[in-house]
C-alpha cells in the first residue's frame, strides 16, 4: 500500500513538473540571459540573473499549464499529446488550474521585488497573451495562429532586458522580432510531421490545411526575413564579429534547411528544419553573450 501511494505521489509530482513544459521553458531561458548580458553591455549579478530566470519559468510554466488545462481535449486526441498529465489523469483539472495561477502569482512578486515592476508586468502579460489570445482563440481559429501567438514566446528577451534597465530599447525589440519571426518556421516544421494529429484535433495549424508546398514556401519565407533581422540586430545592439560570424553561418544553414524541405516536402526534412531551429536560436543568443563578454574584457 506505502509502494502504491509513493508510485502515486511521484507520478501527480512529475505530472505538475510536466504541465510546464519545461522543454520549452529551457528554450526560452537560452535568449533570456544573454539578452540580460548585452543589455548590461556584460555580466549582471548573479542574484539578478538567478530572479530573472526564476521568475520567467515560473511565468512561463504558469502559462503552460494553463494551455494544458484548456486543450486537455485535443490533446486526448493527439498522438504527440495523448501521454500529457490531465489526459492520463496524474493530475486534475482544478488542480492543474490553480497551479498555473499560483505560479503566476509568484512570478510577478519575484520580479517585481527582486528586478522590477516592467519585467514583473511583461511576464504577466505574455502569459495573459498566450493563454487569452492565443491557446482560446487563434488556435483553434485561424492558421496564423503561431504566427500571431509567437509573441508571447518572445517577451522572455523583453523580460531580461527590462529587469538590467527597466526600459525597453531598439536592440530589445529586434530580439523579440528575431523569435517572433523564428517561432513560426520552427512550429510549423514540427506541425509538418504531425498534420493529421492536427487535423483530426480541428486545430487549423498551417501544414494540416494547406498544402505542403504552400507550407514550405512560408517556412523558406519566414527563415529568409529570420535571417534580416539577425544581421540588423549587429549594428543596432554594437555586437561585433564574433556575433556577425554566428548571425551568418546559422543563418545560412537555416535557409539551407529550410530549402532542402521545399525541395522534398518530407516529414522527414521538415522535422531536420525544426531540430535545427532549436539549435539556431540557441547558438546565435550565445553568440551574442560571448560576442559582449569578450569585448568587455
Amino acid at each position: 500500500m506505502l509502494v502504491e501511494d509513493s508510485r502515486s505521489w511521484v507520478r501527480t509530482a512529475r505530472g505538475y513538473v510536466m504541465l510546464t513544459k519545461p522543454r520549452i521553458i529551457e528554450l526560452l531561458l537560452i535568449t533570456t540571459v544573454p539578452a540580460m548580458i548585452v543589455a548590461k553591455r556584460g555580466l549582471p549579478s548573479l542574484s539578478l540573473i538567478a530572479i530573472t530566470v526564476v521568475g520567467g519559468t515560473l511565468a512561463a510554466g504558469g502559462a503552460n499549464a494553463a494551455n494544458m488545462w484548456f486543450d486537455r481535449d485535443i490533446d486526448a486526441v493527439m498522438r504527440r499529446t495523448k501521454g500529457r498529465p490531465l489526459v492520463t489523469g496524474d493530475v486534475s483539472p482544478r488542480g492543474a488550474l490553480i497551479f498555473s495561477v499560483t505560479l503566476e502569482v509568484a512570478a510577478f512578486a519575484i520580479l517585481s521585488v527582486g528586478a522590477n515592476v516592467l519585467a514583473a508586468s511583461i511576464a504577466l502579460a505574455a502569459a495573459l497573451f498566450y493563454f487569452g489570445v492565443y491557446t482560446m482563440w487563434l488556435k483553434r481559429s485561424t492558421s496564423q495562429n503561431i504566427v500571431i501567438g509567437g509573441a508571447a514566446g518572445a517577451a522572455p528577451v523583453l523580460v531580461g532586458w527590462a529587469a538590467v534597465r527597466d526600459e525597453l530599447s531598439l536592440a530589445a525589440w529586434l530580439m523579440f522580432l528575431i523569435i517572433f519571426v523564428w517561432t513560426p518556421p520552427h512550429f510549423w516544421g514540427l506541425a509538418f510531421r504531425y498534420a493529421d494529429d492536427y487535423s483530426a484535433a480541428g486545430v487549423p495549424m498551417l501544414p494540416s490545411v494547406a498544402s505542403r508546398r504552400a507550407s514550405a514556401w512560408q517556412i523558406v519565407a519566414y527563415s529568409v526575413v529570420l535571417v534580416l533581422l539577425a544581421l540588423v540586430l549587429g549594428p543596432v545592439a554594437g555586437l561585433g564579429l564574433v556575433y556577425d560570424a554566428a548571425a551568418v553561418l546559422l543563418g545560412a544553414g537555416f535557409v539551407w534547411y529550410a530549402v532542402r524541405l521545399l525541395r522534398s516536402l518530407s516529414p522527414k526534412a521538415a522535422m531536420r528544419v525544426f531540430s535545427y531551429s532549436i539549435t539556431y536560436l540557441s547558438l546565435l543568443f550565445v553568440g551574442m553573450a560571448v560576442d559582449v563578454i569578450v569585448r568587455s574584457r
